[in-house]
This record gives C-alpha cells, structure tokens and sequence, in this order.
C-alpha cells in the first residue's frame, strides 16, 4: 500500500509479513477443513447454509489471494518487476482480495434481509445465485475495468518494490481501496439497522428459531471483521499518506498479514455450535475405531443372555405340582428340601 518503504525496516517487514501470510494459510486450510467436517450438521436450514457458504468463500478467496501474493513477492525485488508476471499476479490478487470484501458484503445482506425483511421468503438457489454473483461477478467486472483503463500506458501495477496496483502514474490502486472501504461502510451501516431492529423487537420476534443462533453469529462475525479489516486497510491510506512512518508500516503489516487468522477465529472457532459438532464428529469417529471390540462384547452379551434365558426357562418349581415326563407318559411329583437337609 505504501508508495515506498524506509530501507532500514524491510528486512522487519519482510519476517512479519511471510510468518504473518504462513500463520493465515494454516489457519484457513483450518477453517476449511473445519466446514468440511461439519458441514452437513450444520447446514440444515437455509440462514445457516447461506451463513457457512459465506464463510467458506471468504477463506477461499483469502486463501487464493494469499497464495498469488506469495507468487508476486517471490518474483518481484525492490528495484524492479517482471511485467507480465506481475501483471497476473496484480491481477489475481486485486480480483481475490476484492471478493473477500464482496463475501462479507453477502454476509451483512444476508444479516439485513434475515433480519429485517422476516416476511420475505426467497429460494436457496436465488439467494446463491445472487450470492455468487456478488461475491465474484463484481470483483471480476472491476478487476478487468481496471485492467483495460491503466495497462496500456503502463500503469497498471508498480515499477518496484511489489506487484500490485499503480498509484504514482494512475492511481489504479483506487480501484481497490475505494470499494473496500465502501463496504466497509455498508456493512457498519448494516449492523446498526440490524442491531435497532434486534433491541426494538428482539431477535425472537425477527426470525424462527432455528435461525436465531446463525443469525447471532452472522452478526458477530460482520461486526468484528469489517471494522478490524476496515481499520486494517485504513493503516494502509495511513502509509500512503505517510509512508515513512515506521510504526504504521509495522502495524499494517501485522494486521493484514493475519486476516485469515481473524477468519479462522471469528468466523469459525467462536461458534458454540460447531465446536459441539467436531466433538459429536469426533466420538463418533472414535466409537466407529472401537466399533470391532463393540461388537465382539456384545456378541458374548447376547450369548449368554441366551443361556441365561434357557435356564430360566428349564428351572422347575420346587414347590409345584407334578411334572409330566414326556418320554414315559407317567408323571412324578417332588417334594421341597426341608430346613435339615433331607428328603
């Protein structure tokens, strides 16, 4: 983000930024996996499903986006860059980045039209298809618009330091900063709409049950994530503006190297339900191992229940009457053993 970086802390930067970016990696092939493994649990109604669609979009499209920034940083120097490469790689990691934004946009609609609009009811199918179209229609209309208006002079990505947007020549960085920080803004206004609607009528009275839980998490998410990722691209107008301010350099590049951490966190492992399902997942995986010893005690279990009933069945009564004996056709007839041990 920053126009140029004091020479005496790229060496800092440097180690921040790779373990910071390896930190998000891991954390979201986490998140990922996690969805995957309770993703069926966790699906059932549409507000949920819609919720863990937009959860696992936004990993992705961080995800992506992180590797290319790698891709970009391992090409590049701080004289200068290799155009093609760089232009590809600008060109994924500005399309990639711009959809994490969107995904989250999706969320705070989806928070909005949940909460808000409780008589509207609206088909799954249509709200993924207008779910992707958001999420990866608009960033892809704005990367190519980008594209097509600064290549041709050359001023679509920056001579040195980085592959990414141009801001001397051009100001394409522009086309990233302005619709993040609209988004920003949507999903703050957003949450305040929601969260009147929430105190005024409570959440009970704004959806179904099964939807309140999502919901709350939904709003969770939106209301730490966009402010922290607002103020985290707001560090990086601060280092455009000031770009020798080392303390914002150093701030910047802690935050945004550890978005897909936050993700992990925030959207993943601070939701009471899916910790409940990894544990019923893993019982039951647990139980599943077991399953050979399960079986071969309950086979002995049922053996000699069934031994156990037969001689209940085969016990005469001491005290009764006659027996008949079938094999002679003549019946007999037993006395009980009295308290001295005869007959």
């Amino acid at each position: 983000m920053s126009p140029s970086i004091p020479p005496g802390i790229r060496l800092l930067l440097d180690f921040i930024t790779y373990i910071g970016v390896g930190i998000s990696l891991a954390s979201l092939i986490i998140c990922l996996i996690i969805e995957g493994f309770i993703w069926k649990s966790m699906t059932r109604n549409d507000t949920s499903y819609m919720r863990h669609v937009c959860v696992v979009n936004v990993a992705v499209s961080l995800l992506i986006a992180d590797i290319w920034f790698i891709i970009g940083a391992a090409i590049s120097d701080y004289q200068s860059v290799a155009v093609g490469p760089c232009t590809a790689a600008t060109f994924f990691i500005h399309l990639f980045y711009l959809a994490m934004f969107f995904w989250m946009l999706v969320s705070a609609l989806l928070l909005f039209y949940r909460t808000v609009m409780v008589l509207s009811q609206m088909k799954r199918s249509t709200m993924l298809a207008i779910a992707f179209s958001l999420g990866y229609g608009a960033p892809l209309i704005i990367a190519v618009v980008t594209v097509a208006a600064t290549a041709g002079g050359g001023g679509y990505i920056r001579e040195e330091n980085v592959c990414w947007l141009n801001w001397n020549k051009t100001k394409a960085l522009l086309a990233f900063v302005i619709p993040a920080l609209t988004i920003v803004a949507i999903n703050l206004l957003v949450m305040i709409v929601v969260l009147f609607k929430m105190l005024k009528r409570g959440v009970g009275d704004t959806t179904q049950n099964n939807d309140k839980h999502a919901l709350v998490v939904i709003a969770r998410c939106v209301a730490i994530l966009t402010p922290l990722f607002g103020l985290t691209w707001g560090f990086g107008i601060g280092i455009m503006a000031a770009p020798e301010a080392v303390g914002l350099h150093v701030v910047f590049a802690v935050l945004n190297s550890l978005q897909g951490l936050f993700i992990l966190v925030f959207g993943t492992l601070l939701d009471s339900k899916i910790k409940e399902a990894l544990v019923r997942r893993l019982r039951n995986q647990s139980s599943g191992s077991g399953g050979t010893r399960s079986t071969s005690a309950g086979t002995s279990s049922n053996v000699l229940d069934f031994f156990r009933g037969i001689r209940r069945r085969n016990v005469y009564n001491v005290s009764g009457g006659p027996v008949v004996n079938s094999g002679s056709g003549t019946s007999s007839s037993y006395s009980a053993v009295n308290s001295s041990g005869n007959t």
